[in-house]
């Protein structure tokens, strides 16, 4: 085999993203899903557009227009790649909306929750929805007028939503004028209730679009229509101000807000508004979506966690306590005991916070040091940190400014940090902070001091904590520990980048240690000993790691890879990846842990790492790889990792043609979910704790698909 495999052996990054997202609206398609579960995918698709078109395809028109042509691993120009996004869009798009319109609104209607549209209105509704819109709404709005012919282009922001209106006046020539849909005022409007007791809701955004007129007395509307303008916020920071770092960050809110359009999404309502809006904004025909109902979809999330509905969700579950120390005392030592492994949501998040709380309050506790990339608004993670730098510890925080999307928050608290008297560093020059890592030092009562360790997979973040699934480590392990002192130091320090014995490190040694070890399970495999890699990424599009993967399928190793998102390797290529297999699972919860396991010629080898496989993580993000090396711990890691390969309900696996497709039992084979899996898993350590039974009582199965 060729070491520089051809384009037609990779995907298409863009491509495999909006593969991706036609899986997550496929779980929005399963009719045997909740109604209002069935929505949030749909929002998710809707949100995930959002900022794949404020990213990835603002940076490819930005290339076009730099006249940078370069293809991509596909072979795939930019132009072919915009052309392509266009058409997949569309199809994932018009599926999208066919779903909510015929199938969850009348669904949910049924249920007793009715989306009113304008045409629906009848004459008592009219008449209440437009005193609403005079006394509440209309103070609000402020019109702006547009000339039809022109460059000029009122500022409409970045994805807010508006409506356009094309005037008549009594004399002179035609104009348009376009109204913003205020922000602050809540999307959804709750009509007065009816002798069906059904919950009814109009839209904010369709109260401006059917009563809007009354802005303009003495002109006949035309025509209307809502729109919505992406922008490019692929916007770098100035890394170079030194002096006033957040103030840069702040600059970048602004100018997104203002910079280039790249995507208008625009209802049904009128083709020739829609045209002129277009033409204002320099957009052409292929930048135009229009859409069949609401043009801000993402927001209708507020209607998947409305009050009264849980009939219409999951099962609401509580993760299970299976580690809550009886007093804050036993905490550190039921650390040293040995390492403590957590899975969210099956597990609770509580341990971490409490973990937190009890060093902010321990007065043995000397420093808590740890990175902090995307918070909650109400963080009991940041609360316990301001606390423990008013009580007079050292608290050192590196806080990520350029966590796309969360700057503005991420600003807010790091400042309130600040006020207490924490140590806040605003992340490293040109790269993001993207490691989870907590470092606990403490004097312990025979005068000696111990750092303890919790390393992540994923965010300090008890909200998504609840939805996303990660895995994260609590250990007293001293070299681990060090390996962290030396990581925070060259963090805050900005001290030379030093060899660290356990920990591998991005963007320094991190994708090195991975490739090494691909080529370690390659060179040891024979066919009668053949190696076995296996690993859990959300992507993976590096293309040295995927070249390393074909080699080691092209020696007999097995690799098994469980990618959830964007895959850019083809697996069951004859001649170059006959053995490797690509699922990928999606439910209830996200998938977001990173785990990799190396056979090694049987002294095996397991980490958990913050780094998805691909080029942004590995070479421009500060990531940690860490191990997974005692007892308990190892074995309840590799079997999360494996039994992903054992899902039949909902996984999808990846062919050679590039496509995905549906995994189903084979004959006689029990269905198995990876998801319900783990919670009866948890579930039975629960019981098995609150029974004062040992949890060794329940098994861990090793198992190998």
């Amino acid at each position: 085999m060729s070491s520089r495999p051809a384009p037609g052996c990779y995907v298409s990054r863009e491509l495999s993203w909006l593969d991706f997202n036609m899986r997550v609206l496929e779980e929005g398609l399963d009719r045997s899903a909740p109604l209002l579960e069935r929505l949030r995918f749909l929002c998710i698709v809707a949100s995930n557009f959002d900022e794949f078109f404020m990213v990835r395809v603002a940076a490819l028109k930005a290339r076009l227009r730099s006249g940078d042509l370069e293809p991509d691993l596909a072979g795939k120009g930019p132009e072919e790649l915009l052309s392509a996004i266009t058409r997949r869009t569309r199809e994932i798009v018009g599926k999208q909306y066919a779903c909510l319109s015929h199938e969850l609104v009348p669904a949910l209607a049924g249920a007793g929750l009715r989306i009113v549209r304008p045409e629906q209105y009848g004459p008592l509704e009219e008449l209440w929805l437009e005193g609403y819109f005079s006394e509440q709404v209309e103070p609000a709005l402020t019109p702006l007028g547009v000339p039809i012919e022109g460059d000029s282009f009122p500022s409409t922001g970045n994805m807010r939503i508006h409506a356009a209106f094309l005037l008549c006046p009594p004399e002179g020539p035609r104009r348009l004028a376009i109204v913003q849909v205020p922000a602050n005022l809540s999307r959804f409007v709750m009509l007065p209730p009816t002798e069906t007791k059904d919950v009814r809701y109009a839209l904010l955004d369709d109260l401006v679009l059917a009563f809007g007129h009354r802005l303009f007395p003495g002109q006949t509307v035309v025509e209307r229509t809502l729109f919505k303008v992406t922008r490019d916020a692929d916007i770098g920071v100035d890394e170079d101000r030194d002096d006033d770092f957040v103030a840069a960050m702040e600059e970048i809110l602004v100018n997104r807000q203002n910079s280039w359009p790249v995507r208008l999404t625009i209802s049904e309502d009128s083709e020739l508004v829609g045209a002129m809006v277009a033409k204002a904004l320099g957009l052409g025909d292929d930048d135009v979506y229009v859409l069949a109902g609401p043009v801000d979809l993402k927001g209708f999330m507020e209607l998947v966690e409305l009050k009264g509905f849980e009939r219409l969700r999951y099962v609401q579950r509580s993760g299970a306590v299976v580690w809550s120390p009886a007093d804050e005392a036993t905490i550190w030592d039921d650390i040293r005991r040995k390492d403590i492994l957590l899975h969210v949501p099956y597990e609770s998040f509580s341990p971490l916070v409490s973990f937190v709380d009890a060093a902010s309050r321990d007065p043995n506790v000397l420093a808590i040091k740890m990175t902090l990339y995307r918070v909650s608004g109400d963080s009991p993670v940041v609360k316990a940190l301001t606390r423990a730098a008013r009580a007079g510890k050292q608290v050192s925080v590196v806080v990520e400014l350029k966590a796309r999307f969360d700057e503005e928050r991420n600003i807010a608290w790091a400042s309130r940090l600040e006020q207490a008297g924490a140590i806040v560093v605003y992340g490293v020059a040109r790269l993001k902070v993207h490691a989870k890592a907590l470092l606990v030092i403490r004097r312990e009562e025979d005068g000696s001091v111990r750092r303890y360790v919790h390393l992540s997979t994923g965010n300090y973040n008890e909200k998504t904590a609840r939805l996303y699934a990660d895995l994260s480590l609590f250990s007293a392990d001293q070299a681990l520990a060090s390996d962290l002192g030396m990581f925070f130091n060259m963090l805050t320090g900005l001290s030379a980048p030093v060899e660290l014995k356990t920990l591998g490190m991005a963007p320094f040694d991190l994708k090195r240690r991975l490739l090494s070890m691909i080529e370690r399970e390659t060179g040891r495999s024979t066919p009668e000993s053949p190696g076995m890699i296996a690993a859990k990424v959300n992507s993976l599009c590096d293309k040295d790691m995927i070249d390393a993967l074909y080699r080691a399928s092209a020696a007999g190793v097995r690799v098994l890879l469980n990618v959830r998102g964007v895959c850019q390797l083809l697996p069951g290529v004859k001649g170059l990846s006959e053995n490797i297999r690509v699922v990928s699972i999606l439910g209830r919860y996200l998938e977001h842990a990173r785990i990799a396991y190396f056979r090694n010629g049987g002294a095996e080898e397991l980490y958990l790492s913050s780094a998805d496989w691909m080029p942004r993580n590995l070479e421009r993000r500060v990531e940690l790889l860490f191990p997974v090396a005692s007892g308990d711990a190892r074995e309840r890691v590799y079997d999360i990792l494996m039994s992903y390969f054992m899902d039949n309900q909902a996984a999808r696996v990846l062919g050679p043609s590039g496509h995905w497709k549906r995994v189903k039992p084979a004959e006689g084979e029990e269905p198995f979910s990876a998801q319900n899996y783990f919670q009866t898993v948890l579930d039975g350590r629960a019981r098995n704790r609150d029974e004062g039974r040992p949890e060794e009582a329940l098994q861990v199965r090793r198992r190998l698909p």
